[in-house]
């Protein structure tokens, strides 16, 4: 009787465990946050109260002393002024709280690590150049990312809307012979349909023409807010817009980053200068994204989230937020100085 060969054992592939990598997280500097806030208030409120001065006086909110854009000299003149500037500077504070908060508690509902807001004080227009977050941690899906980067958008437009809507009414109508302003802002739709929605007897009875109303500090906080609403929302890059984007269809990501930079160029050339710096942060850092998981895919109400989203850009946005600061502009001023 031949010897019974014994069947092979059946051959099976164990998986190899997984690494897990532990990375500390960096210690929270309370301090720099702190410190920052404390100096963008004070910028604002530099700012703001100038403002606040002007309106009082029946001059348009940029009419500049003295050519200085950040009124420095002007508020150290006298301290106390910096009180004037309290409406303007908590509103516009708030509205990149909102925006930053939006981002932020959105991050810990999903477990991703995000610092707390960092704003940015500038002797600037607006006393300040925004906020941000530092999001130090991957975020694990499609939905999230979304989320994520639709949070900031939608609570800071609400508030924004909130608070113009409020100051409106507070607004009045430059007198004749009143001061003519250095700047002029291009408000965007969003101006326009409040002003038409309100009951504003009183501010239409004087004028039926908007751009001559002398608009309350306040309205001016909400039209930094719409601006950076406007902002965040361009569909490139990594900016809010972008990361929308690229949570619903990650491969047009990379095409509908390079016709926002070829739109923001030539807007440049014909409306505001600015755009030309977006075109080049976007053309920098718009053609890379952060892997995220391919599944699952972004859907259902997400998707309505989305055309909101899109609606936001179309009311904050404005082609020329600053008047005569076009490329062409100042082409045409260079050759008329040579």
């Amino acid at each position: 009787m031949p010897d019974l060969i014994p069947p092979a054992p059946a051959r099976s592939e164990v998986a190899r465990p997984l690494e897990l990598v532990y990375l500390p997280r960096p210690n929270p500097r309370y301090w720099l946050h702190g410190l920052l806030l404390l100096a963008t208030l004070f910028t604002t409120l530099a700012v703001g109260a100038h403002m606040q001065f002007n309106f009082e006086h029946n001059q348009p909110a940029f009419a500049l002393s003295d050519d200085e854009i950040f009124p420095m000299s002007w508020a150290f003149q006298q301290p106390s002024r910096l009180l004037l500037g309290v409406p303007f500077a908590s509103a516009l504070m708030l509205i990149l709280l909102a925006h930053e908060l939006g981002h932020y508690l959105c991050c810990r509902y999903y477990g991703v690590y995000a610092t707390l807001p960092f704003f940015i004080p500038a002797p600037t227009l607006f006393g300040t150049l925004g906020a941000f977050i530092r999001i130090r941690s991957p975020i694990r899906s499609r939905p999230a990312l979304f989320d994520i980067g639709i949070a900031g958008p939608i609570a800071g437009f609400i508030l924004a809307t909130a608070v113009l809507f409020l100051a409106l009414p507070l607004s009045k109508v430059l007198p004749p012979g009143s001061g003519n302003s250095e700047i002029e802002l291009g408000y965007p739709l969003i101006f326009r349909l409040a002003w038409y929605v309100l009951p504003l007897a009183e501010l239409k009875v004087h004028s039926h023409a908007f751009d001559a109303i002398n608009f309350h500090p306040t309205a001016i906080a909400a039209w930094v807010g719409m601006f950076a609403t406007a902002l965040n929302l361009l569909p490139g890059g990594q900016l809010d817009g972008g990361h929308i984007v690229f949570s619903i269809a990650p491969r047009a990501h990379k095409l509908v980053s390079r016709l926002t930079i070829l739109a923001l160029i030539p807007m440049a050339f014909y409306f505001w200068t600015g755009w030309l710096l977006w075109a080049v942060l976007l053309g920098i850092s718009g053609m890379r994204h952060p892997v995220v998981a391919e599944w699952p895919e972004v859907r259902g109400s997400r998707r309505w989230l989305a055309l909101f989203a899109f609606l936001m850009l179309v009311l904050t946005f404005s082609p020329a937020p600053l008047w005569d600061f076009s490329l062409l502009e100042f082409l045409r001023a260079w050759r008329a100085a040579h």
